[in-house]
């Protein structure tokens, strides 16, 4: 990851999905610069990861307390 996106690694999953929505919109546009282009395609992609990291824990959470509940019923 490089400088200009470690502030994404503290980021919660809301920020960094809204965060996201906006590099998206942005490129859609068209409007900017191969450079600026290439700066936000980097962005995005960390953002996007980030959302996953979170959503993956959260899988894992849940499959934890399912697992747990199951146990503890039977």
């Amino acid at each position: 990851m490089s400088e200009s996106n470690k502030d994404i690694e503290s980021m919660s999953y809301e920020q960094a999905r809204d965060e996201l929505v906006k590099v998206v919109a942005e490129l859609e546009t068209g409007s900017v610069t191969l450079e600026k282009s290439m700066q936000l395609w980097e962005r995005g992609e960390a953002l996007a990861n980030r959302c996953e990291k979170w959503l993956s824990g959260a899988r894992d959470q849940l499959a934890k307390v399912s697992k747990t509940k199951k146990t503890g019923s039977e």
